[in-house]
Parts: C-alpha cells; structure tokens; sequence
C-alpha cells in the first residue's frame, strides 16, 4: 500500500483510480496521462529525432508528437506518419505537406483520395490550387 499522490489516502500500488478522490495511478509519485510516448534522446535543432506519441494528457489534450519522424495520431515532423498532420513527406488521413500521402490533403505534390495541390497530384478529386484561383 502507498500513499495517493494527490489526497494521501492508502490505495494499492495497482490501483487505476484513487477510491478516495478519483486521481488516476494514484500509487505513481508522477502522472501524465493516458497512453504511449516515446522521444529518442539523439536532437536535432531541438528536436528529438524520433517522436511517437499516442497519448492523452489528463485533462484529455492529445499529446502532438514533434520530432524529425513523428509518428502518432497528430503529428508534426520533417517525416509524418500520423491521422491529423503536417510535414515535408506526410503520411496521414489529414495532411499538409510538401509531399503527402493522405485521404485528404493540401501539398505541393501528393496522391490522395482528395487533395489541393501546387504542382501534381494523383487521386480520385484532386485539384490544382492555381485552377481555383484562376476562377476568381
């Protein structure tokens, strides 16, 4: 048994949830959040070279991996690879990118299923920024 972090009452060194006052892992002297995180210790212009992350605050906030590979559900990363992100080569369901492979993307070139691009572009509704402009 080990005092909870938050409250002080004795709960079991597995316990989820504090029976007391709710705090999550409340045998762990520190808590973060929900989930998986993982930053390489090798950086490069402040950033780590790799950065996953799968992980939830615990005011529920997603935690974005950064790096220069981030790998996550949201992302930010010279090389992307997530759901929702933004990089130079992305790889995402929801991309901006110098180059992206996506559902739906905005990028310089890409191959999505929809997309906005700036010099090509391959998929099922991709268009070309300069066509739309042309329009007005």
């Amino acid at each position: 048994m080990k005092p909870c972090r938050d409250c002080g009452n004795e709960v079991s060194e597995s316990a989820y949830v504090c029976p007391k006052c709710g705090a999550p892992r409340p045998a762990n002297e520190k808590w973060d959040g929900y989930g998986f995180e993982y930053k390489s210790p090798l950086n490069f212009f402040g950033l780590p070279l790799i950065h996953i992350s799968f992980k939830y605050r615990q005011n529920k906030t997603p935690v974005v991996a950064k790096g220069i590979i981030a790998i996550g559900q949201f992302g930010m990363g010279v090389i992307n690879i997530s759901q929702i992100g933004i990089g130079v080569v992305s790889v995402s369901q929801f991309t901006v990118g110098v180059y992206a492979l996506a559902q739906f993307a905005f990028a310089y070139s890409l191959m999505a299923q929809v997309g906005l691009y700036i010099e090509s572009g391959y998929g099922q509704v991709v268009v070309k920024l300069a066509d739309i402009l042309a329009k007005f």
